[in-house]
């Protein structure tokens, strides 16, 4: 499977764990949302571990953790209400532009 594949689907595996964390902290069910935490955290990992074969550590880890950070916070914002204004926007628009960036300019 491509590399990029595999670190897109770390990316949105990376969005599941602090998931879990707010299920387990909200609906008062704390060992299923933790355990699914765990497991998100392990698939993640996993496939970061795979796109890394391919893709330099930086990048990957950048583009990793970006794609975690802006999906945990749309996922937030969708499910949770969390504040979405001009500035957390622009700071979401910074994280995605900076991965864009990271992809079509620094890696195969």
């Amino acid at each position: 499977m491509n590399a990029w594949v595999l670190l897109v689907l770390a990316g949105i595996g990376e969005i599941g764990w602090p998931l879990g964390f707010k299920l387990a902290e909200t609906t008062g069910h704390r060992f299923p949302w933790i355990v699914f935490s765990v497991l998100s955290m392990s698939v993640s990992g996993g496939l970061l571990f795979l796109a890394q074969k391919s893709i330099p550590m930086g990048t990957a880890y950048a583009v990793w953790t970006g794609i975690g950070a802006a999906g945990a916070f749309m996922v937030g914002v969708m499910l949770f209400g969390d504040l979405l204004n001009l500035g957390r926007l622009l700071g979401l628009g910074m994280i995605v532009g900076g991965v864009v960036v990271l992809k079509t300019l620094g890696a195969s």
